[in-house]
């Protein structure tokens, strides 16, 4: 096997740290040419604890002996290659080896490499697995790099990355097979760039026989995912299509789950289909198409043209029809293959342009981003009408608004509407959204309004400058609303007077910071074979008013923005277009109408899931992890933050990514992670720092700052906070630096500087006066209760706790915190005692830990210790993120897998693991999940 080893480097330091905690074995599989052989060699040469040893069948005896002498000799590392490889007898003795090691604790390692285009032996069933995936896109390019010296132009370099699909051993078979000529860009490349030859020598797996053997089973499957481009293929359409029988047995290169059959590997399926004669792929095609024919046209039509052999002008047509009939059943991403098929068969330029460009949204849909751009590549050029190079402009918009720097967004989106105005309106309306969209996420406010200027009008300074909030929406067709949302909303009537220009505005203050981050994608109707850009789509009032009640608020004309904004609620929820009810819980955390806004939210999860409309999974997690946090849920807000995460990486949404990232900064900051609150800070920064993401980076310094505070260290928290709430250039994002001042006062105070934090002060109270949201007011009285004297700070902290009632459990827990101190500090114990333990109480509820230490520690001080609340087993030392990593464990989960669910990095739950076992006194994994089952048996509180 070949591989790339700097690019593994990372992933064995992690792998060697695991096993430490992880039960000492691990099975190593992954497709041909995944670099299994490389991944062995570099794990033995940074193994540094002990001695290592490369075993072959033929010496599986002295396996025994090395485990017995392992704990003389210090840790041991055993490495066994291609496994699968081993005769019966040899694999069960290693099977019973690696037993003794999970089972014993011995201090041992074993690293087992089995081929991944075939089932796991039943000898290794059971055993943790770590399945090589590909290379990054940046990784593979340095591979090519590295294998020409450098002498490889671009473009070149692009396609052989796109084509190897991040496997290290074909893109070096690729390179090797290209002249200096060609890799230099001076010669056409070879088409297809990577050939039978090159996969069948990569592959060296199975390839499909004669038909009528198993190797129709084979091909059709094959042909069936080349066509959709998915990971599997309907087991009921493939088994019609080669009349095999449905319970029959599978070849082994196959895999059945829930009615679908997939490869083991996908090299190995491209290899089947590349390798087999080109009538029986053909064949295969027409075969499928048969089968379908009564269940999918589009599926059928998509066969059928990958078995045409001559020129097919009216099946392309009839296939791009069918692909844009917005009745049609299909999914996005089969819509997206069978549009681009349809480009491939066009018979001019014209219509290859236009259906490249319906590709390409179809594929932004599915969240297939990098599709995406490739196919806007594919439709770009200036001789095209002026509709189809907006359209273009439009989508690549909404691509770099959810991958790429705002500022370029913007540009695209500007240069859409314009192109779109004179035949297009509604299209256009839809890029100035998405404009004012960008320069939301940029921070530019003045630009998010002229964005949303009526078309001809004279640019208008933003009366919402003075008071520097400003909603916001993130794309062209659904406009979500996140991390503004955090605050406040409309709340109550809006019929105001318009104040005169240049009066700061409170409702404006109020309703900016209510707008969050949007979801930034196009229209989910098809566009149209023809080119012509699609009448006014069915949201195109919804966007009107979204528009209008936005333009309204910047303007602070208020008695004209709560009507619009209540139409695109209403209208949403009455729906089930998911773009749709986006736009509606954007709505609805302006108007301050948290509960409308989750309802939103969920229902355009369910309803992008039902559509399979990827791209816009993430945006509605977005909006709920938000939205539960404005509602003071903050283990909520995890967990749609954590899915959401998840989701935005498999689309290739990196922006989106990394306000999941902050997200999951503000909620660990709340429970007292502070590894976890930097390494989600950082994430969502280097992203912020690229795309120029204001909002994204404000939230992230926010959190790191908040868990400073709650470690009890206030000048640290003050430091980090001051430029980002006080005026200056370095005021953080303005619809986000409000929500900030009541941290940024608390550890002013707490540092004894409460005079820098005066004017701030001032300034929140703009907002909270509106009363739409009910933590503001009590924070409001808990700031200048911080900043009062000893005469007003008594009743100042009083009232503050009158007006929690609505607030959550860890917002109240702060203010009874402070007053506790503050009691004790003028010796009035018995009552600080009392508030003390409410906050004690109230942060555990919550799971803030340190902030609960902290309530506990100022108790002793003033000579109480604190009551336990509930009798609690051993898991109730642990940490809440403890606690969560010990549940999955438990479940059988290995640390790959915990990272995987809870959205961190496997050295992270490493870190956490080794801190669990030393908190409770265990050795092994397998004393954890006994300890686990004995405390859910007698009922201990995880």
């Amino acid at each position: 096997m070949t591989g790339h080893t700097t690019a593994r480097q990372q992933q064995v330091a992690e792998l060697l740290d695991a096993l430490h905690t992880d039960g000492g074995v691990r099975v190593v599989t992954g497709e041909p040419g995944c670099g299994r052989t490389t991944f062995l060699k570099t794990a033995a040469r940074l193994f540094r604890d002990g001695p290592v040893r490369h075993l072959g069948a033929d010496r599986v005896r002295e396996l025994d002996d090395a485990l017995r002498t392992a704990a003389a000799d210090g840790p041991l590392l055993v490495c066994v290659d291609d496994a699968h490889l081993w005769d019966a007898p040899s694999r069960a003795a290693l099977g019973h080896a690696t037993a003794r090691v999970r089972e014993s604790g011995l201090p041992a390692v074993l690293l087992l490499t089995v081929a991944g285009h075939r089932p796991v032996d039943r000898e290794f069933t059971g055993l943790p697995v770590l399945r090589l995936g590909p290379l990054t896109p940046g990784d593979a390019a340095l591979l090519v790099e590295e294998a020409t010296d450098g002498a490889v132009d671009p473009a070149v370099r692009e396609e052989l990355v796109t084509a190897a699909e991040g496997n290290p051993a074909l893109l070096r078979a690729s390179v090797q097979r290209l002249s200096p000529a060609q890799l230099a860009g001076a010669r056409p490349l070879p088409r297809p760039l990577v050939d039978a030859e090159v996969l069948a020598g990569v592959a060296g797996g199975p390839l499909p026989g004669p038909p009528g053997e198993c190797g129709d089973l084979l091909l059709t499957t094959a042909a069936a995912v080349r066509a959709t481009g998915e990971e599997d293929a309907d087991a009921g359409l493939v088994q019609r299509a080669c009349g095999a029988v449905a319970e029959g047995p599978l070849p082994e290169a196959l895999a059945r789950t829930e009615g679908r059959l997939r490869f083991h590997s996908a090299l190995v399926g491209r290899a089947v289909y590349a390798c087999a004669l080109p009538e029986h792929r053909r064949a295969a095609h027409r075969a499928l198409a048969g089968a379908a024919a009564e269940a999918d046209a589009v599926l059928a039509l998509l066969h059928r043209s990958w078995a045409v052999t001559g020129p097919a002008s009216g099946l392309a047509d009839a296939l791009a029809a069918a692909a844009a009939d917005p009745a049609c059943p299909a999914t996005p991403a089969l819509r997206h293959h069978a549009l681009a098929r349809a480009a491939n068969l066009a018979r001019d330029d014209a219509d290859r342009t236009r259906r490249n460009l319906a590709a390409a949204e179809q594929a932004l849909l599915a969240g297939h981003a990098s599709d995406a751009r490739r196919l806007l590549d594919l439709a770009r050029g200036p001789a095209g009408p002026a509709s189809v190079r907006g359209g273009a402009e439009l989508l690549r918009g909404a691509v770099l608004l959810a991958d790429g720097p705002v500022d370029d967004a913007r540009e695209s989106f500007l240069l859409a509407a314009e192109l779109l105005a004179p035949t297009a309106p509604h299209a256009a309306a839809r890029a100035t959204l998405g404009a004012a969209d960008a320069a939301w996420s940029a921070g530019d406010p003045a630009a998010c309004l002229s964005a949303l200027a009526p078309t001809y009008a004279p640019p208008v300074t933003p009366l919402a400058t003075a008071c520097v909030r400003v909603p916001r929406t993130d794309t062209p067709e659904a406009s979500v609303v996140p991390a503004g949302s955090l605050a406040g909303g409309v709340g109550g009537s809006a019929a105001k007077p318009p104040r005169r220009c240049g009066q700061p505005s409170r409702r404006a203050a109020r309703l900016g910071a209510t707008a969050p981050r949007a979801a930034g994608v196009p229209s989910t109707a098809p566009v149209p074979d023809g080119g012509r850009p699609p009448g006014p789509p069915q949201g195109a009032d919804v966007a009107r008013d979204h528009r209008d009640g936005m333009r309204a608020v910047l303007l602070g004309r208020f008695d004209l923005a709560a009507h619009p904004l209540r139409r695109v609620l209403e209208r949403g929820l009455h729906g089930t277009d998911p773009a749709t009810l986006l736009r509606s819980a954007a709505a609805a955390l302006m108007l301050g109408e948290v509960t409308a806004a989750r309802r939103a939210g969920a229902r355009a999860l369910a309803a992008a899931r039902t559509s399979g409309s990827a791209a816009l999974e993430p945006r509605a997690l977005e909006y709920l992890a938000y939205a539960e946090l404005r509602a003071g849920r903050h283990q909520l807000a995890r967990t749609h933050a954590e899915e959401g995460l998840r989701t935005a990486e498999r689309a290739g949404q990196r922006n989106t990514a990394a306000h999941h990232h902050a997200v999951l900064a503000l909620a660990a900051s709340i429970e007292g992670e502070a590894d976890l609150v930097g390494e989600h800070a950082e994430a969502a920064l280097r992203t912020a720092r690229r795309h120029g993401l204001a909002q994204a980076a404000t939230l992230a310094h926010w959190a790191a700052a908040r868990a400073d505070l709650g470690a009890g260290r206030p000048r640290e928290a003050a430091a980090r906070l001051g430029p980002l709430v006080r005026p200056g250039a370095r005021r953080g994002h303005f619809a986000v630096w409000m929500l900030a001042v009541p941290c940024f006062v608390e550890a002013a105070a707490s540092a004894g500087r409460p005079q820098y934090a005066a004017a701030v002060v001032e300034d929140f109270a703009l907002w909270a006066a509106c009363g739409a949201d009910p933590q503001a007011a009590a924070q409001l009285l808990r700031c200048r209760a911080l900043l009062a004297g000893p005469d007003a700070a008594d009743e100042l902290y009083l009232r503050a706790l009158g007006r929690h009632d609505d607030a959550g459990d860890f917002e109240r827990a702060r203010t009874e915190l402070l007053y506790g101190k503050w009691l004790r500090r003028r010796r009035r114990l018995r009552e600080a005692r009392t508030r003390l333990e409410e906050a004690r109480i109230g942060f555990e509820r919550c799971g803030a830990g340190l902030w609960a230490q902290q309530a506990a520690a100022e108790l002793r001080a003033g000579g109480a210790a604190p009551s336990a609340a509930t009798e609690a087993g051993e898991l109730a030392r642990l940490t809440p993120q403890q606690l969560r990593i010990a549940r999955c464990v438990a479940e059988g989960a290995t640390n790959r897998e915990v990272a995987f669910r809870l959205s961190v990095s496997t050295r992270t739950v490493d870190y956490h693991l080794r801190n669990v076992f030393a908190t409770l006194g265990l050795r092994s994994r397998v004393e954890l999940v006994r300890l686990v089952e004995r405390e859910e048996k007698t009922g201990a509180r995880l």
